[in-house]
């Protein structure tokens, strides 16, 4: 059945958010979140980024898209920021959130 029933509620499910780098020090590092079933990873990020408006500034541009640096991983693989608007969480989903990679 593709749609729910009244009656029905929506499911909660467990996910950690990992901020890291600057990131992590505006919105803290480990954040466990319970977002409703079949919710988009890029409406999770930007309801947590939120409480911090540096640090959602520092992640997404004026009109809500990510900003093209930013480094999204969903269980360890790399997810292309374009498809996190379409990307859906699971249950026990491992994101992390990383600024620009730099290195010598």
């Amino acid at each position: 059945m593709w749609y729910k029933k009244r009656e029905e509620k929506e499911e909660k499910m467990s996910v950690t958010i990992r901020f890291f780098a600057q990131f992590g020090e505006l919105l803290g590092t480990d954040i466990s979140a319970e977002p409703t079933s079949g919710g988009a990873l890029a409406d999770l990020i930007k309801e947590v980024a939120s409480k911090n408006k540096e640090g959602y500034d520092a992640i997404f541009d004026k009109n809500g898209a990510f900003r093209e640096f930013v480094i999204i991983m969903r269980n360890g693989k790399r997810l292309d920021t374009a498809h996190a608007e379409n990307a859906r969480v699971a249950d026990g989903d491992e994101i992390a959130v990383f600024p620009p990679v730099a290195g010598g």
